[in-house]
């Protein structure tokens, strides 16, 4: 396979499974299900593919693969491709949530099988162009794209309130997309007109030269900030999370907890720090304010919940808070560490929706009250929620103790001074973090503690003459949906370097440009009015 053509193919083969379904496939959705989930895997295996040939050619800070055709050229925009440390991680993760999150679908989806699969392979392949795209303006259509698919999943195959998710949903993600959208179109305007290039273009490796005063700087990050945290979702703007969450099919919240939220803290750390470095300095600790007010607000929501998915649901919001701490840093360590930290939270959270979604083919309830003493009749799914409840809290030895305590690091020992304020960040962001941390120990253990331990105590639950006969444990399909998330959960945990050694290069890349626009930032800052008049 040529090296070009590689990420055009990753985003074309779940387009042409989409269309195949649609257009041949057959009705009966377990069926359905097996065809889609043969293009899902030929685009894993394609996925898998990339950190070979990225190793074989080099591991540096360059884009590979790339990939370059005119689509508006009249505009200066055009579908150009191309994959580096960074996006080579988060494209394996949509790959491997995609397949097994179809795979999951196999015993919950009983109507319209075809399209839900075939809406499943486009929102896998909407979420695959965010990460790959090296063009703005194609950057926001994939962007947005994946909200079409996502809202007609949650709308059509979701829970009682399905449609008022739905909406909220949609309303929220349009509003911030649509001031987003609004500072693309701006950049692009301005540098045409103050570049030394004077091109209208949409690459962002080109508008990253853009001259922007810190005063242009500061209203572009906002409207960036708008499309971008109410995906992360930041607080306050997460309010649309808990009940899409709760409402949405099983596989549309691992995929949603998994890797549409990451397309916010990418679109962060891909566009807004290195293309807006002074404004986000200047703006990071009221960033980091509100990630640390998510973090404790959505420990204590997350601890009152009586539902378990809600409980998870709200887990996002506190953990997508440490993601966007570690960014707001400014430094290496919290770069790699809010990186690693987006592929953690993908893996953990996703494997304790799946294992959520498999109690509830069961017992038709998420009430905690309801459950107890499950561990006795389920033994291995005793075992998988804890597993992976240890890995969200950050256990040593699992994946998520290295990108939790990095972040704390980097927080810690986070510098830098103006006039106007002192930071970013530093030790009283830290230790608030800490105790976010506890945080989650309590509410995540107590779930488990209610869930798993105890008298046995299951609701009666009515046979239904459509529904397959579930084991009382889980059975070879399920185990083996959780078992290569395991896997990656453990290895992470003990070799994080297979991680960091493909990152590092790109990472650096981008610290350099924020790290140069913080020395920027500061002899503006130094600069008083009256010495401007003077000038």
């Amino acid at each position: 396979m040529d090296n070009n053509y590689i990420l055009l193919i990753l985003i074309l083969i779940p387009v042409l499974g989409a269309v195949s379904i649609t257009a041949f496939g057959p009705r009966e959705p377990r069926q359905a299900g097996l065809w889609a989930m043969a293009f899902s895997l030929l685009a894993l295996l394609a996925t898998i593919d990339l950190p070979v040939r990225f190793i074989k050619d080099g591991i540096d800070a360059r884009f590979h693969f790339q990939f370059k055709c005119d689509f508006l050229p009249q505009l200066g925009s055009s579908i150009h491709f191309g994959a580096d440390g960074i996006s080579i991680w988060l494209v394996m993760l949509t790959s491997l949530l995609c397949l097994l999150s179809i795979w999951a679908s196999f015993s919950a989806i009983k109507v319209q099988g075809r399209s839900y699969y075939a809406l499943m392979l486009l929102l896998q392949s909407g979420m695959t162009g965010v990460f790959i795209s090296m063009d703005l303006l194609m950057f926001y259509i994939f962007f947005e794209f994946t909200l079409l698919p996502l809202f007609l999943i949650v709308g059509i195959w979701g829970g009682p309130q399905r449609r008022a998710a739905a909406f909220k949903l949609f309303i929220y993600t349009m509003a911030g997309g649509v001031l987003t959208f609004a500072g693309i179109i701006f950049i692009a305007w301005y540098h045409k007109n103050h570049a030394p290039s004077g091109t209208l273009t949409f690459e962002i490796q080109e508008l990253y030269k853009t001259p922007l005063s810190h005063h242009l700087q500061i209203w572009l990050f906002l409207a960036f900030f708008a499309g971008f945290a109410v995906k992360v979702p930041l607080f306050p703007f997460h309010t649309w999370l808990p009940l899409a969450h709760t409402e949405a099919p099983t596989a549309g919240s691992v995929l949603l907890a998994g890797v549409l939220l990451k397309l916010g803290t990418y679109g962060f750390l891909r566009i807004s720090l290195p293309l807006l470095p002074q404004a986000s300095f200047t703006l990071a600790p009221g960033v980091a304010v509100l990630a640390l007010v998510g973090i404790i607000y959505g420990s204590l929501c997350a601890w009152v919940q009586s539902d378990i998915k809600k409980l998870v649901a709200y887990s996002s919001v506190a953990h997508l808070g440490f993601c966007m701490l570690g960014m707001f840093a400014f430094n290496h360590t919290g770069l790699s560490a809010s990186l690693l930290y987006m592929i953690n939270h993908g893996l953990s959270t996703g494997a304790l929706f799946l294992l959520v979604g498999m109690i509830y083919e069961r017992y038709h309830t998420r009430e905690l009250a309801q459950l107890g003493g499950l561990a006795r009749k389920m033994p291995i799914l005793a075992f998988m929620l804890i597993l992976f409840t240890l890995s969200s809290i950050g256990l040593p030895g699992l994946n998520g103790f290295i990108s939790e305590f990095a972040v704390l690091y980097a927080v810690f020992t986070s510098s830098g001074s103006s006039e106007r304020f002192v930071g970013p960040l530093g030790p009283t962001y830290a230790i608030i973090a800490a105790f976010g941390i506890i945080l989650s120990a309590v509410y995540l253990l107590w779930m488990c503690q209610r869930v798993l331990f105890g008298p046995l105590k299951e609701p009666a639950v009515a046979p239904s003459h459509d529904e397959e006969k579930l084991p009382d444990d889980l059975s070879r399909r399920e185990w083996s949906l959780l078992t290569p998330i395991a896997v990656l959960v453990v290895l992470l945990g003990v070799y994080p370097r297979l991680f960091f050694a493909g990152t590092d290069p790109a990472i650096d890349a981008i610290n350099q440009k924020i790290t140069s626009g913080r020395q920027n930032n500061k002899i503006n800052l130094a600069i008083s009015p009256r010495e401007i008049n003077d000038e």
